[in-house]
């Protein structure tokens, strides 16, 4: 039997989220800052041949250092990859916080509401009562 939306929000500790949500914000800005803040390298010529370069290099000792420029090149193409994927990660990771915070603000105003709407129908509720008590 499939577990309904409404059980699994209620499983949900709210007073935990709303608590956290601004140190879940904060660090998401801190790492958007951190990983935006970063220059990526150089991007490496397309088609470097890292086999190639080391196919080179056990032939001829002097194409040693052209094969470890080539394998360098190719790790810095790499690593300004893994640095694009990282801030992109941390676009949506940020994106993500403001949309949770943005959320719990909303839950905790529907809450503050839904307290104050009880309120008032708890009064209207007493003052119907002493009005059918009076008549």
């Amino acid at each position: 039997m499939p577990v309904g939306w409404l059980t699994v929000l209620k499983l949900v500790p709210w007073v935990e989220v709303i608590k956290n949500a601004p140190a879940i914000a904060d660090g998401a800005k801190k790492l958007w800052t951190t990983v935006g803040g970063s220059t990526p390298l150089r991007d490496a010529p397309a088609g470097t041949d890292v086999v190639a370069a080391d196919a080179a290099a056990a032939a001829d000792p002097a194409s040693a250092v052209t094969a470890l420029q080539a394998r360098v090149v190719h790790a810095e193409a790499a690593v300004a990859e893994l640095q694009a994927q990282m801030q992109a990660s941390s676009e949506l990771i940020k994106a993500l916080a403001e949309q949770n915070a943005e959320l719990v603000r909303r839950v905790e105003m529907n809450r503050s509401r839904t307290t104050w709407l009880f309120g008032l129908l708890l009064v209207v509720a007493v003052i119907a009562g002493f009005g059918l008590a009076v008549t």
